[in-house]
């Protein structure tokens, strides 16, 4: 599948090959049927594909590109049957129990999945029997529809493989001249427990039926979408918006029947003349109040591009995650400040980026430069309390060299091409390099912190380097 996948979109006739990496080497993971015709087969070698294979072209698996490629056809499955599995990275298992009556015969309806997958350009097999097991050996080592009441006779001339058993099973039972099913079946079912044990017995009795065995069917994908469509074209902000509010109530009414909220709502219009425009909200909170989310809509929509007039509405919810239910309390001041500041977090981010907005972050060192982190502003949120004895300065820089060498702040300095003189000095603060860290810029050793407020109006962060005097700027307050 993982081959048909990609060659849907590069075409070519050269054999071909899906590679993975395994084991510390790199190997087969699936191949076109041009590369099978030449001898190549799963799990070689690449090495050894190449030297067999000169003109081999590969490409790197991509498995969630294929879990998802699977999934997808495991939606468009269900207008065969309401109840359809995976088997394994590569297949699909479909339980058409009543609904065979809706094609002529069980063979038609294997001929209509047939004809509709190789449109897409995908190669199948298929098969079709009473049981999991017996379909399975069917589309692996044969073809067709097993008729009812005749299972022992379709898959007794097929190899012992048929049964989904590992490869060290079929290799003993080759050994033993146990080639086909049928072998198994007319020896004694004593002689093989004793020997290979109960998973080869329980594949046995599997696929004729002695054992149950059932479809874990996929989970439905919960959407969060509407749309609306208008019988006249609109154009006007407040049409937009009026559509945009009826929309914005459904998602909302089913993210709260899930107790989720969202944080990313793509609206996409379609146009008269074909055309889409679509706008992205991104939210700096999970949220699911469609009167708080309406207003953030606004700015956008007033920028739309509506042509000649849109004809289709739809929002959808990209990404949700989850939101329980909250004990209300009337003194939980902190959790409605935290909201206004996400708020207008999403206001500016609908602006500028929510990824440009952000918050510094106290860390776990005493060095200035290394005391804070800065994080995205939306996805994080505030951790610990700032020291008030160790407060630093709004704006931190790199060390610049300024007149002086006494030990207290010299009266008048000059920093900038600028004179200042000082008003009031508040320190030192002794600062001493982290040892375990080899850090240049610290290399001066013990660094004597004060808080300066010149005549001027500036407040600076100076420091003193005793072991090699001289005094430095490294910051500013505001």
């Amino acid at each position: 599948m993982a081959s048909d996948r990609i060659l849907r979109s590069h075409p070519t006739s050269a054999p071909f090959a899906v590679t993975s990496h395994e084991e510390s080497t790199e190997r087969l993971y699936c191949l076109n049927s041009r590369a099978m015709q030449l001898g190549l087969a799963s799990g070689m070698g690449l090495s050894d594909a190449k030297a067999l294979c000169p003109d081999l072209l590969t490409r790197s698996a991509d498995r969630y590109a294929d879990d998802r490629f699977l999934k997808l056809l495991a939606r468009w499955a269900d207008r065969y049957c309401p109840w359809v599995g995976f088997d394994g990275n590569d297949g699909l298992l479909l339980d058409v129990t009543g609904s065979t009556h809706f094609f002529s015969s069980e063979a038609e309806l294997l001929a209509d999945i047939h004809d509709r997958l190789q449109s897409y350009q995908l190669n199948v097999r298929s098969g079709l029997a009473g049981t999991i097991g017996g379909a399975w050996a069917v589309s692996h080592f044969g073809r067709g529809v097993v008729p009812n009441g005749q299972l022992k006779a379709a898959l007794g001339p097929l190899p012992a493989a048929a049964l989904r058993l590992d490869e060290a099973t079929c290799a003993t039972l080759q050994r033993l001249g146990l080639r086909t099913i049928g072998d198994l079946l007319v020896t004694p079912r004593a002689t093989l427990g004793r020997r290979f044990g109960l998973p080869l017995m329980r594949r046995i009795d599997q696929a004729f039926g002695d054992q149950p065995e059932q479809i874990n069917a996929m989970a439905p994908d919960t959407s969060y979408a509407a749309r609306l469509n208008f019988p006249d074209p609109i154009g006007l902000y407040d049409d937009v918006m009026a559509a945009l509010e009826r929309l914005l109530q459904r998602i909302c009414d089913k993210l709260k029947s899930q107790e989720m909220g969202t944080r990313v709502l793509l609206m996409t219009c379609q146009r008269v003349d074909q055309a889409s425009v679509q706008v992205e909200l991104r939210l700096a909170r999970p949220m699911r109040e469609g009167t708080s989310i309406l207003p953030l809509f606004e700015r956008s929509v007033r920028e739309l591009d509506a042509g000649f007039g849109i004809d289709q509405i739809r929002l959808e919810a990209l990404a949700v995650e989850a939101l329980p239910l909250k004990q209300l309390e009337t003194g939980n001041a902190q959790s409605k400040k935290n909201d206004v500041l996400s708020d207008l977090i999403t206001r500016l981010g609908s602006r500028i980026g929510l990824e440009k907005i952000k918050r510094f972050q106290p860390a776990d060192s005493h060095i200035p430069e290394r005391s804070f982190i800065v994080s995205p502003a939306a996805y994080c949120e505030p951790e610990g309390q700032w020291k008030e004895q160790n407060l630093r300065p709004l704006q931190l820089f790199s060390p610049e060299l300024v007149e002086g060498h006494e030990k207290k702040p010299p009266n008048v300095f000059s920093w900038r091409r600028m004179r200042f003189s000082v008003a009031a000095a508040t320190g030192p603060e002794r600062i001493c390099p982290e040892w375990w860290l080899d850090d240049p810029n610290w290399r001066s050793g013990v660094r004597d912190y004060w808080r300066v407020e010149t005549e001027q109006g500036r407040r600076l962060w100076m420091f003193f380097t005793p072991l090699n005097p001289a005094w430095f700027v490294q910051g500013e307050f505001a």
